[in-house]
């Protein structure tokens, strides 16, 4: 077997993580896992996949690079605007004071927890609960932590910085009546089922690294996903193209609903 065989590292990273390297743009991926190795000073896929068996530590340390974990609270916040403004009055007046809201690929917590905080200008927060979903473990057990640094919460409106977050050192603890409204759970976008009849579904700047095919079987199954009228909120890196033909209106540039 050749010591640099992708198709034989996109089976073992399967077999051992359940991740299907087949949905990522290969030439992007490949070159972040072959830096990954180099700065490990391992020879092949070959004894990395035997060292990911044996080396638990870089087993973790490999899914949390694999899964491009980066986040931020408000991220956009001219878009987090348009939430606030038309979106979540528009939802509440449809659908009631018990929205149905699933965070998408949530990654550490950051985008849950705004969500509970926007949310919480429109409606009680024991009236709140959003789900939220990634692949990685490990950033859903770093997101039930719910520290982060400076940079992470540089964007939450002031408010909310002095009600929601306390200093500890260098970093900042959400506060737990934030926390409680939030259900984490292991889940991947390409082969788990979707909740359904959700009000609204945000996944944000996590399709970018998929291929075309991956992305339209996720939008396709997202639109299954929300009610009728329902509202999906995407990235500001993201597009769908061909959103009329699978059943979406166009809010504006960022928000699709089901039509």
């Amino acid at each position: 077997m050749a010591v640099y065989n992708y198709e034989y590292l996109k089976k073992e990273v399967y077999a051992l993580t359940k991740i299907d390297l087949n949905a990522y743009k290969e030439a992007q991926m490949k070159r972040r896992i072959d830096a990954l190795i180099a700065k490990h000073k391992i020879s092949g896929y070959e004894n990395f996949v035997k060292a990911l068996k044996t080396d638990k530590a870089l087993f973790e340390a490999f899914v949390n690079y694999l899964t491009i974990n980066v986040s931020e609270f408000y991220r956009n916040p001219e878009q987090w605007a348009v939430l606030d403004r038309e979106v979540f009055p528009k939802l509440i007046k449809r659908f009631g004071k018990n929205l149905k809201i699933w965070s998408a690929a949530c990654s550490t917590g950051d985008e849950p927890y705004s969500l509970v905080m926007a949310l919480s200008k429109h409606l009680p927060l024991n009236n709140i609960k959003i789900i939220a979903t990634d692949i990685d473990k490990q950033v859903i057990e770093k997101a039930k932590v719910g520290l982060y640094n400076s940079k992470s919460i540089a964007s939450v409106p002031d408010e909310f910085k002095k009600k929601y977050f306390t200093k500890v050192g260098t970093s900042y603890r959400i506060a737990d009546e934030i926390k409680a409204r939030v259900e984490f759970k292991e889940s991947n976008l390409l082969k788990d089922p979707y909740p359904t009849g959700c009000h609204l579904i945000v996944c944000r700047n996590v399709l970018i690294y998929f291929t075309e095919e991956a992305k339209d079987e996720v939008f396709r199954k997202f639109y299954k996903s929300l009610a009728k009228d329902g509202i999906l909120f995407i990235g500001s890196t993201e597009q769908i193209m061909n959103y009329r033909e699978i059943g979406y209106g166009r809010l504006n540039s960022f928000f699709y609903t089901a039509d």
